[in-house]
């Protein structure tokens, strides 16, 4: 599009289907190029991308030729193929419905590169329920418990 002048930067969390700890330090970053590159196809800027075994946080920088939902879909479905065609969980691997996006100025980048960065430091203090609702609250995003990532069955 020309004439179109953007500076749009999201972090994203999604969760693993149940908040199961499937994510496994032998395949994560091969996770993590894979993700990359679907961001990247889709005319995207990956900034960063680090999780935990049951979620994953992606700092982009987002282009408007396309909808967030969009992107997510072609992010979880395609990652989801992937990670099932590669064998790397017993059964089914699914990433559980929904997902969070907040909206950062560029210069509170090193900041929230710095949080994800260091995910697994930052979750021995806290579960990840107590970090998603920690951003709805931060972020102002009204919400309904019932509808907040389904908890271990």
């Amino acid at each position: 599009m020309t004439n179109t002048y953007t500076q749009i930067h999201l972090q994203i969390v999604f969760a693993v289907q149940n908040r199961a700890s499937l994510i496994l330090p032998n395949w994560k970053d091969e996770l993590y190029k894979y993700i990359t590159g679907i961001v990247q196809h889709n005319d995207h800027k990956m900034i960063i991308v680090n999780g935990m075994p049951d979620h994953l946080h992606l700092v982009i920088g987002m282009r408007p030729v396309q909808a967030l939902s969009d992107l997510l879909k072609h992010i979880k479905g395609d990652s989801s193929k992937w990670i099932n065609e590669k064998g790397f969980v017993k059964g089914k691997f699914q990433w559980q419905e929904g997902f969070g996006a907040f909206s950062y100025a560029k210069s509170q980048l090193p900041a929230v590169i710095n949080y994800v960065q260091n995910q697994e430091i930052h979750h021995q203090k806290k579960t990840f329920i107590e970090e998603y609702k920690e951003f709805l609250e931060k972020f102002e995003v009204q919400y309904d418990e019932r509808y907040i990532f389904k908890a271990i069955e």
